[in-house]
């Protein structure tokens, strides 16, 4: 089904000013349609080229300067009654003609509501029409439709509603609803049959609904609402000692359109209101009350959740601070070379994980911004080389987010690819270790002599992402759906003629294949770099490991 901005812009000649006019009325007319009872159908009129519908017998002449025809834009059920409109009527376009009220409301800017009950689809229906003005401009006609089959002498409330939705109509017809200014309401405001209250000129009650005089007992009131003045109540209930927020007087006296949320014996209470100007003179308001406790004691929950989460990160990373600051003490005071070495190297592993949950204790969901990680583990890695190998780390491009459970293991793989570059390829020698992240397509610039290059690329939909020699990654064979392709490149030393990783006694090596191929589910290749040297690439599959639904997607 179209959209209203495509059936806008493909029907009509309104402007992207009218548009969001319109945006704004639709967002907020839910509250019409359940004040008046009635079904409400937009209605715009239709460019003069536009294509039309055949001409009946039904339709009426029109007079000169007449609009073609409309096509309706949005429609809406109450939730109040029932519907006088089961099909959608989105998108049908009609002549002039075929729907007199709506032309005669377009030609004299005014609502009408003469005419006698249809008796489409066997029930009996009363037709009104609603000008809808932006400024001195037109944009189009609402239809309301009112389902006739239940009629019944109507109750107090049901007289309040019909008279609250009658000033909003007349608003409507002059421009004042939506308010000017008002930011369209994205989120979920009172409604109408979780509590209304109706004010006068002064902000006293003058009607309230049984739900809305509930929700206040449930702030402690313990007299009616009715006569008393909105404002002064709810100041007096929400007294806390504490200072009161300026602008709660005025907006619950009916004189600003304002949401505001008020607190009172454990009860929290959403309040809307919407003042009413008919005629250029204010004669009231309308407020919108909504009991909101158990949403907000939810929203506090998980609050509370997520703090206590990013506590037991920063707790851990602490945790394996002070690990690492043992071992580093125990290497200090041992004599015999390998077995500082080792030390120093489980040191360096320790502290890989200690970043990633540091970065975590200061997120609020499982996703980490990984270029951050990989400049800490390369400048990790380039202050605990060896001094004859005078290698500078750096860093270009951008890796992107990836998920907690894909960056703890990958960064402590990045770790030991790194360190055995450094220890192996690029000993005692000068040179650069250079870190380059890169998307598919941006290409990939040839190794700088006497360095070492880290590039990171995430194909979308691509078939394949291409090695610096312009073959597939991952040793010719073509990676599908959403990875994550690292290559680790020196031009140092070079691989042994006898090397075998599958049979090599290297912790390191152990290491990384143990977290690359069987907790990550990829795949790892050493091979010989073209012009001296060793690449190392690193397939890892990103769409099988799960990510919350509002994720950003990683790219």
């Amino acid at each position: 089904m179209p959209t209203l901005t495509d059936l806008v812009r493909d029907h009509t000649d309104l402007t992207d000013e009218d548009l969001e006019w319109l945006h704004a009325l639709v967002s907020d007319w839910q509250l019409l349609a359940d004040l008046s009872f009635a079904d409400l159908v937009l209605w715009v009129p239709l460019r003069s080229d536009a294509v039309l519908p055949p001409a009946d017998r039904r339709a009426r002449p029109q007079p000169p300067g007449s609009v073609p025809g409309w096509v309706a834009i949005a429609q809406m059920r109450p939730t109040t009654g029932p519907t006088a409109y089961p099909d959608d009527l989105v998108g049908k376009v009609v002549r002039s003609g075929r729907r007199g009220l709506i032309d005669v409301a377009w030609r004299e800017r005014r609502i009408v509501r003469e005419g006698d009950p249809e008796w489409g689809s066997g029930i009996p229906v009363r037709e009104e029409s609603i000008p809808v003005r932006r400024g001195a401009k037109l944009l189009g006609v609402i239809q309301r439709s009112t389902n006739l089959s239940s009629a019944r002498t109507p109750s107090r409330l049901e007289l309040t509603y019909l008279q609250s939705a009658s000033d909003l109509a007349q608003m409507i017809a002059e421009g004042r609803f939506p308010v000017p200014g008002e930011e369209p309401n994205l989120v979920r405001s009172p409604r109408v049959g979780d509590g209304l209250i109706r004010l006068d000129r002064s902000g006293h009650v003058t009607y309230a609904s049984p739900n809305a005089q509930s929700a206040f007992r449930r702030l402690g009131l313990a007299t009616d609402l009715v006569g008393e003045s909105l404002g002064r109540v709810t100041g007096d209930l929400c007294d806390t000692g504490e200072p009161m927020e300026e602008a709660l007087p005025v907006v619950l006296s009916g004189r600003a359109p304002r949401e505001v949320e008020v607190e009172a014996h454990g009860s929290v209470m959403q309040l809307r209101t919407i003042p009413l100007v008919v005629g250029g003179n204010r004669i009231g308001a309308i407020v919108l009350c909504r009991d909101v406790t158990e949403l907000r004691w939810r929203d506090r929950e998980l609050m509370t959740k997520d703090a206590t989460i990013r506590e037991i990160h920063h707790r851990v990373k602490n945790n394996l601070q002070t690990v690492a600051a043992l071992l580093r003490l125990q290497a200090r005071r041992l004599r015999i070379p390998e077995g500082r070495a080792a030390l120093d190297e489980a040191v360096r592993r320790v502290g890989s994980i200690a970043i990633v949950h540091e970065t975590l204790s200061h997120t609020p969901d499982e996703l980490i911004d990984f270029d951050d990680i990989a400049d800490r583990v390369i400048t990790m890695a380039g202050e605990v080389s060896t001094p004859e190998s005078k290698v500078v780390p750096s860093r270009t491009g951008s890796f992107g987010v990836l998920p907690a459970e894909v960056a703890t293991p990958f960064a402590m793989a990045l770790t030991e690819l790194l360190q055995n570059a450094l220890e192996h390829g690029l000993a005692n020698r000068y040179g650069t270790l250079e870190v380059r992240a890169s998307r598919y397509g941006d290409g990939v610039p040839a190794t700088p002599q006497g360095g070492i290059r880290v590039w990171g690329d995430w194909p979308a939909d691509e078939p394949s992402a291409p090695s610096p020699d312009g073959s597939p990654a991952g040793g010719g064979s073509e990676p599908s759906g959403r990875r994550l392709v690292v290559i680790v490149s020196d031009d140092g030393v070079g691989l042994p003629e006898d090397f075998d990783m599958e049979a090599s006694n290297s912790l390191g090596l152990q290491i990384v294949r143990t977290l690359i191929v069987g907790e990550l589910g990829g795949t790892l290749e050493f091979r010989a770099r073209e012009g001296g040297g060793t690449e190392v690439v690193v397939d890892v599959p990103l769409d099988h490991h799960q990510r919350p639904p509002s994720a950003p997607t990683v790219p």
